[in-house]
């Protein structure tokens, strides 16, 4: 009886791999500008490492509904270029001085530059989706950015502060599981699937996205700095609270929550270190907490896509979630 081979995370990509060589063509040539400081700025954040899961997952999503169009090109671009804008504009707000293991392209260039860099490959992104001639994508990416905007208000205003895990729950959805639902729900409209497969694709990416950020949190608070790129709890120096934290001040001493409330409101370990945080995660089982809620939503994005029949692009789709929640970097 034939076997069949394990899935891993190049042969996922693997799947996709000549179209994401595309994007990646389609990228460099849509960041680049006669204004030299944007081509730099561009060129940078092209060459730093990310991952470009968002477009891969949106080329998954679209060839599991039979589209094998260049419109999946040019829009993993966009999505792409969209993810890339936000990453500009959430380093000039959190005053970042490194992104993975570099310099910050705001430590680089300046916050004056880097605005309206981050400015410019927005309107790039619709500029180049509008070639797609279809409003429906137009809409969806419009709602979109409005929500990734407002995601990064609402968090402005709940900095420093203990917040609750609904609203921390919101301000990751709105901040990252709101794109990849985008680009899942991208790949269905291009394969032209009925109104509940459609919603079944945005689910999964929806709840894959929730996944991907809870892990991210869990790695902020327990990676070494050499795997992160960045100083290890730059969450909590940055006055942010997340889902481990959020379980240990439900459970902490009085004196203990103090502690971090002091972190968050100085943004910074004044005679609290980061190994005192990391005894209390262990103490009260906040890691463990975070992780089961990812599980959860991993769970959530395998169920949304089980009405898909049975295909090597699906078996990849199911994989990916196992995969994020257990990542170590």
């Amino acid at each position: 009886m034939a076997t069949t081979a394990p899935i891993t995370l190049q042969s996922v990509f693997e799947l996709v791999r000549e179209d994401l060589l595309a994007i990646e063509r389609e990228f460099g040539d849509d960041t680049a500008s006669d204004v030299q400081v944007i081509t730099e700025i561009g060129e940078y954040l092209r060459n730093g490492g990310g991952k470009r899961i968002r477009p891969a997952l949106l080329l998954l999503s679209a060839k599991l509904c039979g589209y094998e169009g260049q419109g999946a090109i040019r829009l993993g671009a966009v999505v792409e270029i969209l993810h890339t804008a936000t990453l500009v504009h959430d380093d000039i707000i959190d005053e970042a001085q490194m992104r993975r293991g570099r310099p910050s392209t705001n430590h680089q260039w300046g916050n004056s530059r880097c605005v309206l860099a981050g400015d410019w490959l927005y309107m790039q992104a619709f500029k180049l989706a509008v070639q797609e001639r279809n409003f429906r994508i137009l809409d969806v990416l419009i709602d979109l950015t409005q929500r990734m905007v407002e995601g990064e208000l609402l968090q402005l205003e709940k900095l420093g502060r203990c917040i609750s895990l609904d609203e921390h729950l919101e301000l990751i959805h709105r901040k990252t599981a709101c794109l990849f639902s985008v680009a899942m729900r991208l790949g269905g409209i291009l394969g032209g699937v009925s109104a509940e497969e459609e919603e079944r694709l945005a689910e999964y990416g929806r709840s894959l996205g929730m996944a991907f950020q809870i892990a991210d949190d869990v790695l902020d608070l327990t990676a070494t700095e050499d795997v992160l790129g960045k100083p290890v709890a730059s969450d909590l120096r940055e006055g942010k609270v997340t889902l481990p934290v959020i379980h240990v001040l439900e459970h902490c001493s009085t004196e203990e929550r103090q502690k971090i409330e002091a972190v968050l409101r100085e943004r910074a370990f004044n005679g609290f270190t980061h190994s005192d945080i990391l005894a209390m995660l262990q103490r009260y089982g906040s890691v463990d907490a975070a992780t089961r809620r990812a599980q959860e939503y991993a769970e959530a994005a395998r169920q949304a896509i089980c009405i898909f029949p049975d295909s090597e692009i699906k078996r990849a789709l199911l994989w990916v979630p196992g995969f994020v929640v257990s990542r170590e970097k």
